[in-house]
């Protein structure tokens, strides 16, 4: 599983076997922000909300999906590049709706090239936190840049998005896919966590439902 060379790999591995034991039984070791998950305000605010605090409501709800597609390697979001759905926006907001927005880097996963994905502006972030959205996604490692080769990725890289959105209690999916499949019509997303007490974030199994 692609993580950022920074943090321990997946590992599942097996304690109970079929051929052995008779049943089946695997061990995961795994961090919280790991393949498909959402972080959780606490995952950069020690006062903030845990992954098995967040309402719900916040994790279930009808998706609005932005393409930002014509973005290119580690170029930035910007306000004015989604500034005309503004009205949308404002009524996802209102109706507790999700925005995701679709780059179509999850095509580069399992790739070096998925590090170089698109990300937003922090202005962007400060506008949808303006707006009232409750939750934002990404079909990318997340929607800050992502620095690797760096001594200290904590200390030189840029998570003013992480900072705005989550300092706000908004919720921040990442590592999405299938954007595509949902960009036109009706449709209810869903990115349930794991109820972790006192969790800074969860993988999910993300999922969409077509509203008729």
């Amino acid at each position: 599983m692609l993580l950022h060379p920074t943090l321990p790999k997946f590992s599942c591995c097996p304690v109970l076997t079929h051929e052995e034991h008779g049943a089946s039984m695997q061990q995961l070791s795994l961090v919280t922000h790991c393949g498909t998950h959402i972080d959780a305000p606490a995952h950069f605010f020690s006062n903030g909300m845990t992954v098995d605090s967040i309402p719900l409501s916040k994790l279930h709800g009808k998706a609005m999906v932005l393409d930002v597609t014509k973005k290119g390697p580690r170029e930035r979001i910007y306000w004015s590049d989604i500034s005309t759905h503004e009205d949308e926006l404002r009524y996802a907001a209102s109706s507790g709706g999700i925005v995701l927005f679709r780059t179509d880097w999850s095509k580069y996963w399992g790739n070096e090239k998925y590090f170089d994905h698109p990300f937003l502006d922090g202005d962007t972030a400060r506008k949808l936190v303006e707006l009232g959205v409750q939750t934002i996604g990404i079909d990318a490692m997340g929607p800050d840049e992502t620095k690797v080769g760096v001594s200290d990725v904590m200390a030189e890289s840029d998570f003013t998005v992480h900072r705005v959105a989550l300092g706000a209690g908004m919720v921040i999916a990442e590592n999405l896919t299938n954007l595509d499949k949902i960009q036109s019509g009706s449709w209810v997303v869903s990115v349930m966590p794991l109820k972790i007490s006192g969790g800074d974030g969860s993988p999910v199994r993300a999922y969409a439902v077509r509203i008729e």
